[in-house]
């Protein structure tokens, strides 16, 4: 029987370099666009890393020079107008991103910048003019220090305002992905355990909701279901320190890099819908959320969908997820359950926070679900009601 597939489209990914060591690929891959250099880094732990000084000896000794930006935290508009207005008139040919989430979206607006010059509020989605983004980018090569966000494949990066007035917004475009995503699982090593868990939920749900997306595509489906089995094996035993742990990280890192392809292309849910406001308007990690909301919003979709939409494709995409999750055949409906009853252990098992560790209370649930409808919530398989939106917050309280 010949299976029909629907016609789609996949914007533009970076060349991926994959591999325990291949950091030391960095230098040659700078070299293509020359030798002066713009390093964005996170705050403290690469740059106090052996990989670190490897690199650094090995650029200098092909003769790069370089100026390095650090960001601590979550990048904001500001961080990215500042570090733009500050390097007005320096030339550089290459931005090298290597560190967590923050680190790389930050490096990914900058490169975005450097040569057009103009603020990053310009571009970012619902929050300025939303003026098109012409360019040109400065070439930008992304080198992940985390699994978790995926946005060493991503075209958009996520800046913020924190506060009760914040926002949490992208600026997007294809050109700003990077030239060259290097992956190298050797820099996960040092990664802290709190870390690895929200950052493994992040890449986890990424790929559980871009494969329930309404906009899922056989091409992206392939990919979801692949980085779904490596999180499977990986993320729980990494955590817990047994097995082959360098096989472990490769897993998660593989998992991550595939999440950032399938979200780019296909959009989120509502996991991600909610990030945006809980993440804008109190101090939590962004894993923390997609870990401490995965479960509570599965189950809720699925029983939404049971109810208004029975015969809908997300409930047998749900169902065909917790058979690989449990690794055995199961109907549909021992599928579904089995696949909320695994995510809520995984809660449990990674030690992720409720919501109201971070101040989160039930006065402020109607703000949260009224700034939730962006554009990750479009693509959750089926439209949530307000009430249906707060009860998986409250759930989580």
């Amino acid at each position: 029987m010949q299976i029909m597939i629907s016609p789609f489209s996949i914007g533009r990914l970076p060349r991926i370099v994959f591999g325990a060591g291949c950091i030391a690929d960095v230098p040659c891959l700078a070299a293509h666009y020359g030798s002066r250099l713009l390093i964005v880094t996170g705050s403290r732990s690469f740059v106090n890393s052996d990989a670190w000084t490897t690199l650094s000896r090995e650029l200098a000794r092909r003769a790069f020079t370089w100026q390095r930006v650090h960001v601590a935290g979550e990048p904001s508009p500001g961080l990215i107008d500042d570090t733009v207005r500050d390097f007005r008139g320096t030339h550089f040919d290459c931005v090298l991103g290597i560190g967590g989430g923050s680190s790389l979206d930050a490096a990914k607006a900058i490169a975005g910048l450097l040569r057009p010059g103009n603020s990053v509020l310009d571009h970012l989605e619902e929050v300025g003019p939303e003026l098109p983004y012409q360019g040109p980018a400065t070439p930008f090569i992304a080198v992940p220090t985390t699994a978790g966000t995926g946005s060493e494949a991503t075209r958009n990066a996520v800046l913020s305002i924190q506060g009760a007035d914040g926002f949490k917004r992208s600026f997007r475009d294809d050109k700003l992905v990077a030239e060259y995503a290097v992956i190298d699982p050797d820099l996960l090593t040092t990664c802290p355990n709190q870390v690895l868990a929200a950052n493994g939920m992040d890449a986890y749900t990424q790929l559980l909701e871009s494969y329930v997306s309404s906009k899922a595509n056989p091409f992206t489906d392939a990919l979801a279901l692949s980085g779904l089995e490596a999180a499977r094996d990986a993320l729980l035993p990494w955590y817990e320190g047994t097995g082959d742990l360098a096989g472990h990280r490769a897993n998660m890192a593989y998992a991550a890099l595939l999440s950032g392809i399938t979200l780019a292309q296909v959009g989120l849910g509502s996991v991600h819908g909610l990030a945006s406001p809980l993440g804008a308007f109190f101090p939590i990690p962004h894993g923390v959320i997609c870990g401490t909301l995965v479960a509570e919003a599965t189950r809720v979709n699925l029983e939404v969908l049971s109810a208004r939409a029975p015969e809908h494709p997300a409930r047998a995409r749900y169902a065909e997820v917790g058979r690989l999750m449990a690794g055995r055949p199961l109907t549909d409906m021992e599928a579904q359950v089995s696949l909320v009853a695994l995510l809520e252990s995984w809660t449990r098992r990674l030690n992720l926070p409720r919501l109201a560790t971070y101040g989160v209370a039930e006065a402020d649930i109607e703000r949260i679900v009224a700034n939730s409808r962006g554009s990750s919530m479009k693509t959750n398989p089926i439209l949530l009601t307000d009430a249906e939106i707060a009860s998986i917050v409250r759930a989580r309280l």
